[in-house]
């Protein structure tokens, strides 16, 4: 029955689950010298690519807040998986920790499109409580980004005169998109994307019942651009799988552009579509990039420009998605050889 779907962020690697972080120890740092510097400030922005373990670490810092309010001599924000606020936190029943999310819908069987601003004032009535055991009150944002214009103004107000012993962690994937007015409240803390290395230590880390195998794992953190969520996307797409075949071999024969294209015929290809689209967009920026520190690199920037156009087409007016993407391989190709991009034959 739809009352009784399940909430698809309820799963075992959930950052309020997970007790290691990996990449990040210096935003990690400057957290921890905030707390034990008395005076640390209410709220913090965490940002960074998606899926880098942004959410993590505010679930770290709050975790090592209601567990250790005094935060004395600590060298970093690890807390006992056993102890009490960590049990409470992992199970998502902590009463000094409000996590401001979107909701889901269990009749649509999906997440709501945005954070409703009558959820954003329940943050209110949560700090206007006293802490249930004496110390902080915290309140995670998952993410700020998927706050509406009502809802963020709702979150502001609290944010500008906060209680004492309050701490807000915003998580957000474009810090830039958000109010200025937030902005300028909170502690930026930037995370950059993990290592190779890292990613895959993150991903190894995975409950035993989900079985993936090394090389497979292997390829999606590659594309991943150390991103373990996105990894996590990616494993299994056969968008992700026909772009790492393109990738270790991108000189475009006219055939083998039909090939990669056919790929995506289907009516039920949509979602592989739009993966094979980001990871190719993403490649081409890049190369582009590289070829412009160079003084080269106009034809392939336009070829990006032109393909992007292309793709945004197809998804806005359901044109082909096989002939979209032998277009774009075949412009590509032509851009790449006339920059010289590919290594000699």
């Amino acid at each position: 029955m739809a009352e009784d779907a399940p909430d698809p962020r309820d799963v075992a690697w959930h950052p309020r689950r997970r007790f290691v972080l990996y990449g990040h120890s210096a935003a990690e740092d400057r957290l921890l010298r905030g707390s034990q510097s008395g005076k640390l400030h209410h709220a913090w922005l965490l940002s960074g690519p998606q899926g880098i373990g942004k959410a993590t670490l505010a679930y770290r810092f709050a975790r090592f807040l209601l567990t250790d309010p005094n935060a004395s001599a600590h060298v970093n924000l690890r807390v006992d998986p056993g102890a009490g606020p960590a049990r409470q936190i992992a199970a998502g029943g902590h009463p000094d920790l409000l996590v401001l999310e979107r909701v889901f819908d269990p009749k649509n069987k999906r997440l709501k499109r945005e954070i409703a601003v009558d959820d954003a004032r329940a943050v209110s009535a949560f700090f206007a409580l006293t802490a249930g055991t004496g110390g902080w009150r915290i309140a995670i944002v998952d993410s700020a980004d998927d706050l509406n214009g009502e809802s963020a103004n709702a979150l502001l107000k609290i944010i500008e005169e906060p209680p004492p012993r309050s701490v807000f962690l915003l998580v957000s994937h474009r810090p830039g998109a958000l109010l200025p007015t937030i902005r300028s409240r909170c502690i930026s803390l930037d995370l950059q994307p993990l290592s190779l290395d890292d990613t895959m230590r993150v991903l190894h880390e995975l409950p035993p019942a989900v079985k993936i195998g090394e090389e497979t794992l292997r390829q999606a953190a590659e594309l991943s651009n150390g991103s373990p969520g996105r990894a996590l996307d990616l494993v299994g797409s056969k968008g992700a799988a026909a772009f790492a075949a393109f990738a270790a071999k991108p000189r475009l024969s006219q055939s083998r552009c039909v090939e990669i294209g056919m790929q995506f015929a289907g009516r039920d290809s949509a979602e592989d579509y739009a993966v094979f689209s980001e990871l190719l967009i993403g490649w081409i920026a890049e190369k582009a990039r590289v070829a412009g520190l160079s003084g080269g690199g106009a034809r392939l920037a336009k070829a990006h420009d032109d393909i992007v156009y292309s793709i945004r087409q197809t998804d806005a007016v359901n044109l082909d998605r096989r002939q979209t993407v032998v277009d774009a391989l075949l412009a590509l190709g032509e851009a790449l050889e006339k920059e010289s991009v590919l290594a000699p034959r």
